[in-house]
């Protein structure tokens, strides 16, 4: 049996169909309905059955949602595609699909696939982070996902950024209704509002990192001490082998030398032997964990 895994993301939708050994056998995106919650539903049920129809046999189907499913309501809680926020996604969606639907936060399954198959493969624990429109996180452990009675595990994003200096108090305020939230400064968006507050320039994160100038420059040695301090909070309480940077910050060569040569100063160690490492499958991880939401039999 085939298994299907869906990314359902901010501005795209994309389904992969994985055979057996993780092999890719079809892959399809389609732009994110957004702010339209039966749209939305509609959508992966569209991407779903016409990967089933081309290659002619229905599969298990995962979702990586960028939220969570709250296990005291059954509601979408914690997305930042806010239209799906208290809303019975998982019950809709396996409606519309007629079958049991894992679901995942898209970080969990960023983790997953990393860990299963991707550069954290064989490590007793990897640490997943999405370093994108938002910040994410996920935690595997012998290459299972490690879950919670809250459903929030790996949130760094949401924990404040630590040992700030005076001028990043309080922080920018957050969608979640706080403010210096680890997300705010090390989101694409977080890296673009810094440079304008730094600058009086607008650009964006893309073109911060590809500019090359002494602003750009000043604006990425920012960036990298507060990824590195707020990294060294996650090793000091789980103390990962490997951490895995995904989203689109995650393209930025420069940050795989320069924060672990930071990291010293703020790990609760003689030493760090934590790997930093970029995804091997890149912008296609997330979708793939998904799928391996089901494992093999």
């Amino acid at each position: 049996m085939i298994r299907i895994g869906v990314d359902l993301g901010g501005t795209k939708t994309e389904a992969v169909a994985l055979g057996r050994g993780g092999v890719e056998m079809a892959r399809q995106r389609v732009a994110s309905p957004r702010g339209d919650y039966a749209a939305t539903i509609r959508a992966i049920q569209d991407l779903v059955l016409g990967l089933e129809a081309r290659l002619a046999e229905r599969g298990t189907v995962g979702v990586g949602i960028p939220g969570t499913i709250s296990p005291a309501s059954g509601l979408v809680k914690n997305a930042n595609s806010t239209w799906l926020i208290g809303r019975p996604f998982h019950t809709d969606l396996e409606r519309a699909l007629g079958r049991e639907v894992r679901l995942a936060n898209d970080a969990d399954c960023f983790a997953l696939s990393e860990a299963t198959d991707g550069a954290g493969a064989g490590a007793p624990t990897v640490f997943g982070v999405i370093l994108g429109t938002g910040v994410g996180g996920g935690l595997a452990v012998e290459g299972r996902l490690v879950g919670g009675p809250n459903a929030i595990a790996g949130e760094w994003g949401h924990n404040p950024l630590p040992w700030p200096t005076d001028d990043e108090r309080p922080g920018p305020a957050c969608y979640c209704g706080k403010t210096g939230c680890v997300e705010t400064f090390l989101s694409g968006p977080g890296l673009a509002r810094d440079m304008a507050t730094a600058t009086g320039r607008d650009a964006t994160a893309a073109a911060i990192c590809a500019e090359g100038s002494a602003e750009s420059n000043a604006a990425l040695a920012r960036y990298e001490d507060r990824l590195a301090r707020a990294l060294a909070t996650v090793i000091n309480v789980i103390d990962p082998h490997v951490i895995v940077l995904g989203g689109g910050m995650s393209k930025v060569e420069r940050l795989y030398a320069n924060v672990p040569a930071l990291l010293d100063r703020w790990v609760f160690s003689d030493r760090v032997e934590t790997r930093l490492l970029p995804p091997r499958h890149g912008d296609s991880s997330g979708v793939r964990g998904a799928a391996w939401l089901w494992p093999e039999a």
